[in-house]
């Protein structure tokens, strides 16, 4: 009859001894993780501060509007099947401008996300692209580092220009495009626009929401 492999008791005390690192790095990492939590949301909460900053100006608000926000389910008029968010930008109480998340979902390549200001009188006071799929040089229009376009809806309001007129020149609109380059800013016009559409019909119930909660709007653009 045969003895015990001496070496066994040598290959569990590995074993154990391997067990026993994995579980200090497992807690190691956590306590790190834990410990670097707090700084990582802190840079993601100064990240979206500084994107909304450019469409809106932080001087022009006195509020913090990470925690002056809802969300906001509105298919027919921002584009989106899935609740996209909106933020409140008020100075002493007062209502300043709405910072809105909206989809173009018709453009060449597929949905574009937009985040669009319009202050308190009507008026854009910035458009971002946030992401886009469109075909590289296509898509550069609606790209703020690469093209000026987009910043010139800034100033623009529902009426100006006139409906008929708030499209690209080749439909017969107001503003430019590039050639070969058509459906994407006409998708962002369209997107632009019917978000001030939705913001003359509900504006007030989004700046009197309180702030976390979800709005329905299942309503359409007349």
């Amino acid at each position: 009859m045969s003895g015990a492999d001496p070496a066994t008791p040598s290959v569990w005390r590995s074993g154990l001894r391997l067990a026993g690192v994995a579980a200090l790095a497992v807690l190691l990492l956590g306590g790190l993780h834990r410990l670097g939590a707090p700084r990582i949301a802190a840079q993601a909460r100064e990240a979206e501060r500084d994107a909304l900053s450019v469409v809106l100006p932080s001087a022009e608000h006195d509020n913090d509007l990470l925690a002056d926000q809802v969300s906001v389910h509105a298919p027919h008029w921002l584009g989106s099947a899935a609740p996209l968010r909106a933020w409140r930008a008020r100075r002493a109480d007062a209502p300043r401008a709405l910072l809105l998340e909206a989809v173009a979902p018709d453009g060449y390549g597929g949905p574009i996300r937009l985040l669009i200001g319009v202050r308190a009188d009507g008026r854009i006071s910035g458009v971002r692209v946030l992401e886009h799929r469109e075909t590289p040089g296509l898509g550069d229009i609606i790209d703020a580092h690469q093209s000026r376009w987009i910043d010139t809806l800034r100033g623009r309001r529902l009426g100006d220009p006139p409906a008929q007129r708030w499209t690209v020149r080749r439909d017969g609109g107001e503003f430019d495009q590039v050639a070969g380059a058509t459906v994407t800013p006409r998708a962002v016009l369209l997107a632009v626009r019917r978000a001030l559409a939705y913001v003359e019909r509900h504006g007030a119930q989004l700046y009197a929401a309180p702030s976390g909660s979800t709005l329905e709007h299942d309503d359409a653009p007349g």
